[in-house]
């Protein structure tokens, strides 16, 4: 029995969100024991010149105002996200705002990019040993903002060469706006001045410029997203944010408001990755997340065309030693697999 295992029930007891500051307080004092990292040759791979020691990744979410990133890489993720942040500190959407849905393993959440601002998030960004591991940065709009792509702009401006790569997310559904982003033109000009900050900054290297999406495009809305990010070049997309789709569900609170992750975005998002494989024809990496809580949902999504995979939500479930049995099972399969090296495996359903 895990730590996590005996703290589970308490924690439980506790609000979500009540339970998760009580865990980035932990962590932030050194009570959680670090985890057995796996850095086998067959899961290391190196996208954009960036070494990552295993294609799991903590997504967004967690670590929102880039307090943790050091002791969650220490139980054994290849990679942290920390954000979303946005230029001025916001307290987000009314309480209460997310909802374990138990029976179905999955959490609704509506908290409306709730974030201590960019000032904050920076210095403590600016702590960071760059040896001690892969850290993203997440950059989103403020709910009030008059101009959310200037906010943008202003996020990547203000954050470059403090992280090894950059998410651009626009595909929440709880700010107002926020994922008309994802139309064919707002996309064109948001890209072209993201592109324009990036490639004019005296940096020694260009980091990543990865585009996050949500899980419920349609496929004219995929064909419009894959032809942009190809036309600017983008580095990689991520998919996908959280679902306002319902089905199937069960739980008490499956009719609140709000984006939908775990469980039950398995089937959608790993859809969704599929399509954008094909549609950008393997030509840019692709971060797979949604539902991830084993080895083979994380295999599945690297067939279906990922490079990288994220999870969040089953961290509530399963605690911080998941990342570890997820990469295990994941080395496990693609051995019986015959593959050597995670790269053979990506994208095989479409071989």
């Amino acid at each position: 029995m895990s730590l996590y295992d005996i703290a589970k029930p308490i924690l439980f007891l506790l609000s979500p969100e009540r339970a998760h500051s009580a865990a980035i307080h932990a962590l932030k004092l050194g009570l959680v024991p670090a985890g057995n990292v796996n850095n086998s040759k067959v899961l290391a791979q190196t996208l954009w010149d960036i070494k990552f020691p295993n294609p799991v990744g903590l997504a967004a979410g967690f670590d929102k105002n880039a307090e943790v990133y050091a002791p969650m890489l220490d139980q054994g993720f290849g990679f942290v996200e920390t954000g979303t942040v946005t230029p001025l500190a916001q307290p987000g959407n009314d309480k209460p705002r997310i909802f374990r849905l138990t029976e179905d393993q999955g959490v609704i959440n509506r908290l409306g990019f709730n974030n201590r601002g960019l000032d904050y998030y920076i210095e403590n960004l600016k702590k960071r040993d760059p040896l001690r591991g892969i850290v993203g940065a997440n950059i989103g709009a403020n709910k009030l903002s008059e101009d959310q792509i200037a906010d943008y702009v202003i996020g990547l401006t203000r954050t470059l060469g403090l992280a090894d790569y950059f998410t651009i997310n626009i595909s929440s559904p709880n700010t107002p706006g926020l994922r008309a982003l994802q139309g064919r033109e707002a996309l064109d000009e948001l890209l072209s001045k993201l592109k324009a900050v990036r490639d004019n900054e005296e940096l020694e290297t260009k980091p990543p410029l990865l585009l996050k999406i949500a899980p419920d495009l349609d496929e004219s809305e995929c064909e419009d997203v894959a032809e942009i990010i190809l036309k600017h070049e983008m580095d990689g997309l991520i998919v996908s944010n959280t679902t306002l789709s319902r089905d199937g569900l069960m739980s008490a609170h499956k009719d609140e408001v709000g984006g939908l992750s775990g469980r039950p975005l398995f089937e959608l998002s790993t859809k969704i990755l599929s399509d954008m494989y094909k549609l950008t024809e393997g030509r840019i990496p692709l971060v797979g997340v949604g539902g991830i809580a084993n080895g083979e949902q994380a295999y599945a999504k690297i067939k279906a065309g990922a490079s990288l995979v994220q999870l969040y939500s089953a961290l509530v479930y399963g605690g911080p030693g998941l990342v570890r049995r997820i990469n295990e099972e994941l080395e496990a399969l693609m051995l019986k697999d015959g593959l050597s090296n995670v790269t053979e495996a990506i994208g095989l359903d479409h071989k």
